[in-house]
């Protein structure tokens, strides 16, 4: 089942709760606080970044959410998270999709990620989406040691 009805839209304060809950339900996400998210959301804040949320059309509740920052013509994927009952049905491709207009019209031309190695489902979603290989980063991670896969997408 996919969720071809869901809605991108930019994030906003009063999502916060609901993408900390997200993000804290997935052992697999980034672990911020509501105030590392606040500041995703102010404009003034450098470098600036783009937060959207896929809602759901009825409740306009988050489903999942990204974070990327711009630094333009680059830009960095930071954080993307999808509910459990989101995942598998194409809302990370829709989230990741939207990214990819919004930064285009910001004038970038390459999009930038880190993902853990040993995450091969994750490696084989942006793999699909038209990342490739372009790095590795010896124990970046931490709680367990591990190395990231570097991953780019060229923006046509």
């Amino acid at each position: 089942m996919s969720f071809p009805e869901v809605r991108i839209r930019p994030m906003s304060a009063s999502d916060l709760e609901r993408v900390v809950e997200i993000a804290a339900s997935l052992r697999e996400a980034p672990q911020w606080a509501a105030p590392v998210y606040r500041a995703a959301l102010d404009p003034s804040h450098a470098p600036r970044r783009i937060a959207l949320v896929a809602a759901d059309p009825a409740s306009d509740a988050a489903l999942g959410f990204l974070v990327a920052s711009v630094v333009a013509p680059e830009a960095e994927l930071e954080t993307i998270a999808v509910a459990r009952q989101g995942q598998r049905r194409g809302v990370g491709a829709r989230l990741l999709r939207s990214l990819v207009d919004a930064l285009r019209l910001a004038q970038v031309n390459e999009l930038l990620l880190e993902v853990r190695a040993s995450n091969q489902a994750a490696v084989a979603f942006y793999r699909a989406l038209g990342f490739h290989d372009a790095g590795r980063r010896t124990r970046y991670y931490a709680d367990p040691e591990e190395d990231a896969a570097l991953m780019a997408l060229r923006l046509p």
